[in-house]
């Protein structure tokens, strides 16, 4: 292979189309698209500056390596792609793109990141202003993320999720076949509209979380400040801690030390269907707060 170092490049499409290269200690600055549809290349400490480096690429490993801000929509089009120990400062990085490695990568301005990505693994990974991350992904492999954005996994079919710390509104919404373990989740409206969502030992803090879920497990976690759980999901719960309260849950089983508030509009919902396996039972309402008169 052939093999270029320290050397700065500049201007649109600067090595287009390169094969069997090997880059280390290099600048990519003002100029768009300087590696576009390459093939088989090792960046080792290489910077880039600018807007859309590596698209429509192939077989890429990248050490060390730094994206600067201006340096947005870095990865799109571009299948096997192995990025370790990298700061990417810019957005809307990884779309489209298949077989994606990211170990030891912290994303400083991940909006509208990793989106519609098929077999991803990433490792060790931390996201800051993440809204929308993740969104329309599938066959995803996690573990030891942290998440600071809302609106995550959007859309996601078939991920594991592991030892990771998610702060995020609207999480999994729209995804089918997810698997969280060791975890823990803080946000409002967990899960919506999801299929097939399991949690593992996590430990969560959610309004209105789990709500309107086809298939929700949950094995040992711990609920925290959750209030109107599970409504119109079909839940197999097993709480082993309180849940502040229920609200109009669809069907299943809920296990729980003691439920803070248990409210079931036997209009909407059969009781019958579920089955509320707890100590305690504090207080039963037939209506949300929100209906109630005086």
């Amino acid at each position: 292979m052939e093999e270029i170092i320290q050397k700065n490049f500049e201007g649109e499409r600067a090595l287009f189309g390169s094969k069997d290269l090997i880059l280390r200690d290099c600048v990519f600055d003002h100029g768009e698209s300087p590696l576009k549809e390459s093939s088989n290349i090792i960046l080792d400490t290489t910077l880039f500056r600018w807007k859309y480096p590596l698209w429509y690429c192939s077989n890429v490993k990248a050490d060390n390596c730094t994206w600067f801000d201006m340096a947005r929509a870095g990865v799109w089009y571009t299948n096997n792609i192995e990025v370790n120990n990298a700061v990417i400062q810019a957005p809307k990085n990884f779309r489209r793109s298949r077989g994606i490695k990211l170990t030891d990568v912290a994303f400083t301005n991940a909006l509208e990141t990793v989106w519609s990505c098929t077999d991803v693994e990433m490792t060790r990974v931390s996201v800051a202003k993440g809204d929308y991350f993740a969104m329309n992904c599938s066959n995803l492999t996690v573990n030891g993320l942290t998440l600071d954005g809302n609106y995550s996994f959007d859309g996601v079919k078939n991920a594991v999720i592991r030892n990771s710390r998610l702060l995020t509104k609207d999480a999994f919404w729209n995804s089918e076949n997810i698997t969280v373990y060791d975890s823990f989740i803080s946000g409002e409206y967990l899960g919506w509209n999801s299929k097939n969502l399991t949690l593992v030992n996590c430990t969560i803090e959610s309004l209105q979380g789990m709500c309107y879920i086809d298939n929700l497990v949950m094995k040992n976690c711990k609920l925290i400040n959750t209030t109107l759980a599970f409504e119109y999901s079909n839940v197999d719960a097993e709480i082993t801690s309180g849940i502040d309260s229920v609200f109009n849950p669809g069907s299943g089983t809920i296990r729980a030390e003691r439920i803070g508030e248990l409210i079931v509009e036997k209009d909407k919902v059969d009781p019958s269907l579920t089955r509320i396996v707890c100590n305690e039972i504090a207080k039963e309402s037939d209506l949300p707060e929100w209906m109630r008169t005086e």
